[in-house]
């Protein structure tokens, strides 16, 4: 999966989940900045933070990275 489309799949589930950037970084114990660059594309995130993200918007990892499809 590219950057572009999996920051884009952080953004949307964030919003879904009714977080800010700034909620989500909080929650992560990351940067403002660190999110941003994850939804813009910019920086890819390792698994382990991929897994924390997930866990946190209470979503499977599976579901995150789009892997089935």
């Amino acid at each position: 999966m590219g950057n572009n489309r999996l920051g884009n799949r952080i953004r949307s589930f964030r919003k879904l989940k009714g977080y800010t950037q700034q909620g989500l970084a909080e929650k992560l114990g990351v940067s403002l900045s660190f999110v941003g660059s994850l939804e813009r594309g910019t920086r890819m995130p390792t698994e382990p933070v991929l897994r924390r993200i997930a866990s946190t918007l209470q979503i499977d990892f599976e579901e995150l990275c789009d892997i089935n499809n």
